[in-house]
C-alpha cells in the first residue's frame, strides 16, 4: 500500500453558553479557537506502527505482525463507522494493557490511535508501517476540546493515508479542506474517537474541531451559525482540575432534590444560550453596536450565576470573574467548571496586558478555511516531534 505523508491540524472549542444544560435537552453554543492540534503522518519502511505524543511524554511503537493478530477473520467487519466495536476496544485494553477502569490521559490517547487506525485500514486487509506524530496549544483536561481535535486529525490522516477520501491540495495551494461528504466521515470517525475517550460524548467537540466557526447544539442535532462575527476572548486557564462526570452528576442530583428550583435555573440557561445566537445573527447581518456587546456582556453575567447556583463554579472562577470585571471586562466559566478555563468578552480596539493571559480569537464560518480543519502541504509549525 502506498502511504502518502499529510500533515493536519484542527482547532479546540469553548463553550459560549449552554454548559450543563445541554446534558437535559437545552440549548449550547460552541466555538472554535485559533488554538490547534497539528498531526503528521509519514510512512515508513520498518514494518512498525509508532505514536509520537511529546505533549504527554508518550513514544510508542508496535510490529504490524503482532497488530494484524487484533483483525477478525474478515477485516471489513472492522469498517463500520456508525458503531463502535466493543468486542475491539476489549482487545485493545488488553492488547496495551491496561484495565477497564478509568484510564489516564495517555492510555486513552493510545486506544483511540488504535482504534482508528485498524479500523479505516480494515477493508484492505494490509497494516502499513508509519509513523504518527501529534504536537497540541491545547492543554489536556480544561474543557478545550483538545481529545476531539486529536481525533479529528486521527481520522482525517488515516482516511487520507488509506485513499478513503482524496487529497484535496492542488499544486498552486498550501492548505486546502476536504469536501462536505468527506467532512462527514471524518466527524464520524473522530467521534468513534471520542467515544473511547470519553464513553457517552455529545459530538459537538468534534464537530467544532471539524468544520470550525460557531455550532448550535441541542439533543443531538448540531447546526452550524452561516453568519457570526468575528469575536475576541481572552482564554484563562485556572489549571484546578475537575472530573466532567462528578460535575454532571453533581447537577443531577441538584434537580432530583430540588426540580421546582434547578429545572428554571436550566430554562433560563437555555433562553441565554437562545439570546445570544439571536444577537450574533443580528451582529453578523449588520455593524456590531456598542448595544450588541452590552447584550453579550450581560447574557454572560447571568450565565455565571446561573452556573454557580447548580454548583459548578469555583473560586478561582470567581477570582476571575472579579478580577475581570475591575477592569469592565465580563467572564463566566466554559465547559464542565469546578475549575478548568473561563472566558472573557473583549470589546474591539481593547488591549490588555499578555502577562494576565494570552488572547485568542474565535470566528465564523466566513473567516478562511483554516478555522476548521485543514490539510497542509508543509508543516512549517510543527516543532520536531520525534523522541
Amino acid at each position: 500500500m502506498q502511504i502518502k505523508e499529510c500533515i493536519v491540524s484542527a482547532p479546540g472549542k469553548a463553550i459560549l453558553h449552554g454548559e450543563h444544560a445541554v446534558v437535559h435537552g437545552k440549548v449550547a453554543l460552541a466555538v472554535s479557537l485559533n488554538l490547534r492540534t497539528y498531526l503528521r503522518l509519514q510512512a515508513t519502511s520498518t514494518s512498525k506502527v509508532c505514536i509520537n505524543l511529546p505533549n504527554i511524554n508518550t513514544f510508542l511503537s508496535w510490529d504490524v505482525t503482532a497488530l494484524k493478530q487484533l483483525f477478525p477473520d474478515s477485516g471489513a467487519e472492522l469498517g463500520n463507522v456508525n458503531e463502535l466495536d466493543a468486542e475491539l476496544v476489549r482487545m485493545l485494553r488488553d492488547f496495551v494493557g491496561v484495565s477497564n477502569g478509568t484510564l489516564d490521559t495517555r492510555s486513552m490517547a493510545i486506544l483511540a490511535f488504535l482504534y482508528i487506525y485498524l479500523c479505516v485500514f480494515a477493508k484492505s486487509g494490509e497494516l502499513p508501517s508509519l509513523t504518527v506524530s501529534v504536537w497540541s496549544e491545547l492543554p489536556t483536561g480544561a474543557g478545550l476540546g483538545s481529545s476531539a481535535a486529536y481525533s479529528v486529525c486521527l481520522a482525517a490522516a488515516m482516511l487520507s493515508a488509506s485513499g478513503t477520501i482524496p487529497s484535496p491540495l492542488s499544486d498552486q495551494e498550501n492548505t486546502a479542506r476536504w469536501g462536505e461528504v468527506e467532512m462527514e466521515l471524518i466527524n464520524k470517525w473522530a467521534f468513534q474517537g471520542e467515544r473511547i475517550i470519553h464513553g457517552n460524548p455529545s459530538g459537538v467537540d468534534n464537530a467544532v474541531g471539524t468544520w470550525g466557526g460557531i455550532l448550535r447544539y441541542r439533543s443531538g442535532k448540531i447546526t452550524a451559525l452561516s453568519r457570526v462575527p468575528m469575536l475576541r476572548i481572552l482564554l484563562t486557564n485556572t489549571k484546578v482540575p475537575r472530573s466532567t462526570k462528578v460535575l454532571v452528576a453533581g447537577v443531577k442530583d441538584k434537580m432530583n432534590k430540588f426540580p421546582s428550583i434547578i429545572n428554571p435555573v436550566l430554562e433560563s440557561v437555555d433562553a441565554v444560550s437562545c439570546t445570544c445566537e439571536q444577537t450574533l445573527t443580528e451582529m453578523a447581518s449588520d455593524t456590531p453596536t456598542p448595544e450588541h456587546y452590552n447584550v453579550l456582556e450581560e447574557l454572560i453575567d447571568i450565565n455565571q450565576h446561573h452556573l454557580n447556583v447548580i454548583g459548578v463554579g469555583h473560586p478561582t472562577l470567581d477570582t476571575l470573574c472579579r478580577v475581570t470585571l475591575a477592569r469592565g471586562l465580563h467572564s463566566k466559566l466554559t465547559g464542565a467548571g469546578g475549575g478548568g478555563c473561563g472566558i472573557t468578552l473583549l470589546r474591539p480596539g481593547f488591549c490588555m496586558k499578555r502577562a494576565l493571559s494570552p488572547v485568542i480569537s474565535t470566528s465564523g464560518m466566513e473567516v478562511s478555511g483554516n478555522n476548521g480543519l485543514v490539510l497542509e502541504e508543509r508543516g512549517e509549525m510543527l516543532p520536531q516531534l520525534s523522541q
